[in-house]
């Protein structure tokens, strides 16, 4: 088994990603989101809390539960992948708590009658070494469905941290390390939404470098 690069330090910052296998939607009604949520929340606990599949599929409350694995900083899932901005709160926290949260496939895999694996390998790891990536990035998890540009029936299955932090709201993102840089939700808005104009001549740029390789 190959060993992973990254190594997760606590108190350090990490982007972490992944993609339905095959490039298969792992969000597939208007409920899988609200688990997947729920999972990210229920599964950030240095106990165990047994599986969350034998409450019901509708069930959406989420409980008090003992420390944190990580501080889930902001987060986005997308019809076929999802995107989490963690800081490590103690040793193993991140391998831990991405071991738990695949208690979501066993939720997906009951609920669609299928098996084997949900996401492609495992999951991706990239340390945030900077303050400006670390700013920078929390507006690409918050707007990445902006950044895929992701419309029609599929903008309906995003969930993302995106209002907890331009309207002020509680819920699931720990925001105070972000929106400490910022006067108010709206200047950290403006701030998210300028970089969105650089993520999208980003990814034009990523593609005439594809499309040339091809050409050669």
């Amino acid at each position: 088994m190959s060993s992973r690069k990254v190594e997760f330090v606590t108190g350090e910052y990490y982007h972490i990603y992944n993609r339905g296998v095959d490039l298969r939607n792992i969000i597939q009604d208007k409920y899988d989101p609200m688990r997947f949520v729920e999972c990210l929340y229920e599964f950030n606990s240095v106990d165990s809390i047994g599986s969350i599949y034998l409450k019901s599929f509708e069930k959406h409350q989420l409980s008090g539960r003992a420390a944190k694995l990580v501080s889930i900083i902001a987060y986005c899932v997308n019809p076929n992948h999802f995107h989490l901005l963690l800081k490590q709160e103690v040793d193993g926290g991140i391998q831990k708590f991405m071991h738990k949260f695949g208690g979501y496939s066993l939720y997906f895999n009951i609920k669609y009658n299928r098996t084997g694996s949900l996401f492609q390998g495992k999951f991706k790891a990239k340390h945030v070494k900077n303050n400006d990536y670390f700013l920078y990035l929390s507006a690409y998890i918050n707007l990445n469905n902006r950044v895929h540009k992701i419309s029609g029936p599929d903008a309906l299955l995003v969930r993302s941290s995106w209002r907890e932090y331009t309207e002020g709201l509680d819920g699931l993102a720990d925001k105070e390390d972000v929106m400490a840089q910022f006067e108010s939700p709206e200047a950290y808005r403006l701030f998210a939404e300028d970089s969105l104009i650089s993520m999208w001549e980003a990814k034009e740029i990523q593609k005439e470098l594809k499309a040339l390789r091809c050409e050669e």
